[in-house]
């Protein structure tokens, strides 16, 4: 199924660019913490899987039809935005990537961001292991409809 046949897709894109980022360690390793430009920082990311959504204060859930296909994609959202979030109020909004990525609990929240990934593009019918997109693709892939 194509990315574009949900009502907000354009919210999926995002929350999917940061769910790939979230997931991938070694995206992880030379994004954030070796400095590569055209991606933006950890913060960055938790923005982009939380900002319009508001899914740090109610359930994917709600979204089952307009932002995700069904509820199995939601629950891994929830799943991941939950251990996401517990680190960042653990550590702070504006931590350096190295204390989130250096994080006990970071490997589960990694893993669960791997899963719901692998869950939306699977659903969307694409690679989930292709490299994530830098957020200048994300613009123009959200700025056309």
């Amino acid at each position: 199924m194509p990315l574009t046949d949900l009502p907000w897709w354009r919210w999926r894109a995002r929350i999917r660019s940061a769910l790939h980022m979230l997931s991938d360690p070694g995206f992880q390793q030379t994004a954030w913490l070796d400095g590569r430009d055209g991606y933006g920082d950890l913060s960055d990311a938790v923005y982009r899987l939380v900002e319009d959504s508001w899914l740090d204060r109610w359930s994917a859930e709600k979204y089952v039809g307009s932002v995700f296909r069904d509820s199995a994609e939601a629950v891994a959202v929830d799943a991941a935005v939950l251990r996401v979030l517990r680190i960042v109020h653990q550590v702070g909004e504006d931590a350096p990537a190295a204390v989130y990525l250096g994080h006990q609990e970071w490997p589960e929240a990694v893993q669960a961001a791997r899963e719901a990934h692998h869950r939306l593009a699977a659903n969307d019918g694409t690679d989930p292991d292709l490299p994530p997109s830098t957020l200048a693709e994300l613009r123009q892939l959200t700025a056309h409809a």
